[in-house]
């Protein structure tokens, strides 16, 4: 419930639009360019992940990981792999959206990130908690497949492969 409300609050009162935007390649030059932004927890992650492995008291550096070096391991695992679902996703909505809509992107994008680190650090609190960073990044990545889907069978069926 409240991703919906976060991703309106933000496009109602933040101060800013989506430049003109007329053809498909611009639309995806742009999301590429406000998808680098969502890559910032993943490379925080990484860096903590590292010095955390420098850090640990582990004797043995392929031996069974701390609790510590895990959690951050499994951050930019997961992360990953729903960054790329998530960029490809936007990708497919950039081409959708009318231009007034646009300005979902880089929201999304904010979304993503904030997101991301909610679940970190809740994930560092302990696994019971991570639920809400990890539905936080998870339902509008949902919502935007189902998006996506309806638009391609649904409103333009004729240029599905066009």
């Amino acid at each position: 419930l409240l991703c919906p409300c976060f991703v309106y609050g933000a496009y109602a009162f933040l101060p800013f639009d989506a430049p003109l935007l007329p053809t498909v390649s611009v639309r995806l030059v742009y999301t590429l360019r406000c998808a680098a932004f969502a890559t910032f927890p993943i490379v925080l992650g990484m860096i903590v992940s590292g010095i955390s492995r420098l850090c640990s008291s582990a004797l043995e550096p392929f031996g069974e990981l701390q609790r510590e070096v895990e959690i951050h391991r499994t951050y930019v695992s997961q992360s990953i792999h729903l960054f790329i679902l998530y960029f490809f996703n936007m990708a497919v909505l950039a081409t959708y959206l009318p231009q007034e809509l646009l300005k979902l992107i880089p929201l999304l994008t904010g979304l993503f990130a904030i997101s991301r680190l909610l679940y970190w650090l809740s994930y560092a609190i302990g696994r019971s908690f991570r639920a809400f960073g990890f539905s936080m990044t998870f339902l509008p990545l949902l919502a935007m497949l189902l998006w996506n889907l309806y638009s391609m069978f649904v409103l333009e069926p004729e240029n599905l492969l066009a």
